[in-house]
Formats: structure tokens, C-alpha cells, sequence
């Protein structure tokens, strides 16, 4: 049984509308370092691609530190932690994913979770209990990072069962007709999958939507409307604060705090599941940390979004924002 206690956290909010002066980006980055190298074993040289993939991105962390305004502490989320009858870590999952704080995905009708060929993590990377989200991140930069770990981008359909408590089979419906763009194509592909579901929507914690279950009850920083980096905090709750926030596969956070970048393929060659290395093009999954408050969008969990900020995964450009983190799949 894995111990309650966590690598050491950096810390902005310090409780009681009091904030401590703010790191700088690389200070807290650090500190993130120290923390993925130790939960999820890293060695070395993968700290050192971690490292240059942050670098290179000059934005990529938990947040503006001079405008960041968490909700709760990392302390305080892990004094929670330790009143849980059970801790996060799950070595069962462990085993079957051969990675710490991974869930395996499988459909409970049919499968057990042995039965599973594939794990998604169990919380917004860094995949740590009680860490903040990783945002200002690029879905090219996440591949690239999910790489790293040995892991991948998920595919969206992946992502879906994750949060659906069922993972079905791929139905992207691969039938751009000659002459579409891309974009109409992947527009009428989205529309279709969305009136299938209209029917049968869930949530990662039940069939009814609710406000208070996910970390969804956070502000965002005053002045911030273009969602530039000196003008929006990344006002997250650590990682599965919300202990009720999860799937029925112990997938949590999938509803509020970041939302998430996920692989949508136009045809079987762009499935990361499939083992592509090319990989399709962008969709943005759930919701993010105020939609207690302000409901962007639709967020359950077989919705695709239109094709906002539309590219390639792997476009160097592809979209980055305040609210917008990932996590990764593994093949089990």
C-alpha cells in the first residue's frame, strides 16, 4: 500500500485569502520537477526532455505565478487525503498498468480490468494527487510529454469511456466525402457522434449534471477576457480535492479544474490507440474551473466540441491557454 505522503508541493495560495509572493516560473517549475521525478519514477534523462519541453514553451507550468490564485492548497488538499479510508494509489491498477496512478479502461458489462489493453491516468498530468493541473500547454507539447513517460496522447473515444464509466468502440465515422475540408468534415463527424448521444448523457459522477461535485466553483482573474498569460491566473484546486469527482473506472477530475487536450483521428492511420505516430487533430474534453459558475459549454462525457482553435496535434502552433491542461493513455 502506497503511503499518504507526497513529494513536497510549490505553494501560492497559503489559505485565508492570503497569498505568499509568487515564484517565479522556473522556481515552480522546479519544484513540479521534483515531484514527477519521485511519483512516477523518471530517471534522468527523461527530466531532462521534460525540462527542455518546458523551456522551449516559456509558458508551460501550473500557472502565472503573479496572477495565480488557487482555491485550496496543496496542504490542505493532502490533510484531506489523509482522512480517506483509502489512499489514491491503487496497486491493482498499478499492476495491470504497470504505472503508478493509471486507471484501466474496459467496459464493466463485459470486462474485467485485467481485460483491459489500455490505462488513461487518473489525474490532470502531472498525474499527482494533490499537485495543480499542468496548463499553457500545447497539444503538440503534450504528446511530447506523454511520450516521454512512456505514455501517449489519448484518443478522444478514450477519454469519453474514462469519464463515461464504459470505454466503447471508436466511432468517429471516417467518411470525409472528396472535396470536404478538413474542417467541415471533422464538424459533421463531431455533429453526428453528439446526436447519437443526445439521448444518454452523463457526467463522471452520474446521469444528472450538478454544480459542487468537481472542482468547478473557482473565478476567474479580473480584467481576463482574451486569456493572455499577464492577464489570466490559472485559478485551479490541486488534483482530486474533490474526492467525489470521478468516474466509475477512479478516473477523477475529468469535469472542472483543467480541460484537457485529446487526439480526434480523421482516419485509423491518426489513432494513437492504434499505435500512430502521426496522431489527427485537436479536441479540447470537459470543463474547467468555473463552470459551477459559468457554463461555457456543454461538458458531459461523450460531447466533442466544434473545432475550436482547430490544427494538427503535432502542429508546433496548435492552441495553448490558461485552462487547458491534458492527461496521457498508456498501452497496457
Amino acid at each position: 500500500m502506497r503511503s499518504h505522503a507526497l513529494p513536497a508541493l510549490a505553494l501560492v495560495c497559503t489559505g485565508a485569502g492570503a497569498f505568499a509572493a509568487p515564484q517565479p516560473l522556473e522556481k515552480q517549475n522546479e519544484a513540479l520537477f521534483e515531484q514527477l521525478q519521485s511519483a512516477h519514477h523518471l530517471d534522468d534523462s527523461q527530466m531532462l526532455s521534460i525540462r527542455q519541453i518546458f523551456t522551449r514553451s516559456g509558458t508551460l507550468g501550473q500557472g502565472n505565478p503573479a496572477l495565480t490564485q488557487h482555491p485550496e492548497t496543496s496542504e490542505q488538499c493532502q490533510e484531506k487525503l489523509a482522512q480517506r479510508s483509502e489512499p489514491y494509489a491503487n496497486p491493482a491498477f498499478e499492476k495491470i498498468c504497470r504505472a503508478p496512478y493509471m486507471a484501466p479502461l474496459y467496459d464493466p458489462k463485459t470486462q474485467k480490468p485485467e481485460d483491459a489493453k489500455a490505462c488513461i491516468d487518473q489525474f490532470e498530468f502531472p498525474d499527482i494527487p494533490c499537485a495543480y493541473p499542468v496548463v499553457w500547454v500545447r497539444a503538440s507539447e503534450a504528446a511530447e510529454i506523454c511520450k516521454v513517460e512512456g505514455k501517449r496522447l489519448c484518443d478522444a473515444h478514450e477519454w469519453e469511456g474514462a469519464c463515461a464509466g464504459s470505454l466503447e468502440l471508436p466511432d468517429y465515422r471516417f467518411d470525409l466525402a472528396k472535396g470536404v475540408s478538413v474542417e467541415r468534415g471533422l464538424q459533421r463527424m463531431r455533429a453526428a457522434h453528439n446526436r447519437s448521444d443526445a439521448g444518454s448523457k452523463s457526467w463522471s459522477y452520474g446521469a444528472v449534471y450538478q454544480t459542487g461535485i468537481c472542482a468547478a466553483a473557482s473565478h476567474k482573474t479580473p480584467g481576463c477576457s482574451g486569456g493572455s498569460w499577464s492577464q489570466c491566473g490559472s485559478n485551479t484546486y490541486p488534483a482530486g480535492d474533490f474526492s467525489g469527482c470521478h468516474s466509475s473506472l477512479d478516473v477523477y477530475d475529468l469535469n472542472g479544474n483543467a480541460a484537457e487536450h485529446m487526439n480526434l483521428p480523421l482516419n485509423e492511420s491518426q489513432m494513437a490507440s492504434r499505435g500512430s505516430k502521426e496522431l489527427g487533430y485537436t479536441e479540447m474534453k470537459g470543463s474547467w474551473f468555473i463552470f459551477d459558475t459559468y457554463r461555457a459549454h456543454d461538458d458531459s462525457c461523450r460531447w466533442r466540441a466544434p473545432f475550436w482553435h482547430g490544427t494538427r496535434v503535432l502542429d508546433k502552433d496548435s492552441h495553448k491557454n490558461y485552462h487547458l491542461g491534458f492527461r496521457c493513455c498508456k498501452d497496457s
